[in-house]
């Protein structure tokens, strides 16, 4: 059962990644933008298991560590996609609260975005990654969650659709 869904579910994935890469990229926002493929895999992350979401964070972390916009060593999207999504997973695993209703996985994803980014920084300061000056660092971090507060509600009903499809789940958000 699970390989029928991961079989399903990989090429959703990819298909998100490549648009990411492709298209959202060549966007030139203000505040540094947004990244859909980690509104994707926190937005899946929430409402799956954690089992799964550890899953997703594996799939999503390796896929962002190749990309060409990816700063840092190979390894370490993977680890902090796999911490952030279990995490968020495991925090609104069945309380109906967060993940049953649309603010409580949007609050969920933004709130798990900017986690993400911060916790990317300080493991680029203990692997001596450059990331800039403390302005620079904390104007993307403010314009990455103002553009994911803005794309999540956008997005959500799309992606809870293809997990309702993958996992034959009969919820809605």
């Amino acid at each position: 059962m699970l390989t029928r869904k991961i079989s399903l579910s990989a090429p959703i994935f990819l298909f998100i990644f490549i648009f990411q890469e492709a298209v959202v990229n060549q966007f030139k926002l203000p505040g540094g933008g947004f990244s859909l493929f980690t509104i994707f895999a926190l937005v899946w992350a929430v409402i799956s298991t954690p089992e799964i979401a550890a899953l997703t964070g594996f799939g999503a972390g390796i896929l962002m560590d190749m990309s060409q916009s990816a700063g840092g060593p190979v390894g370490q999207w993977t680890l902090i996609m796999i911490i952030i999504c279990y995490g968020v997973s495991y925090l609104g695993y069945g309380d109906g609260n967060f993940s049953g209703n649309p603010l409580g996985v949007v609050f969920f994803v933004v709130v798990a975005n900017l986690v993400t980014e911060l916790l990317f920084l300080a493991s680029s300061a203990l692997l001596g990654v450059t990331t800039g000056g403390f302005g620079q660092v904390l104007l993307t971090l403010l314009g990455n969650s103002l553009w994911t507060l803005v794309i999540t509600p956008i997005v959500l009903p799309l992606f809870s659709f293809m997990h309702n499809i993958v996992f034959e789940t009969r919820s809605a958000l």
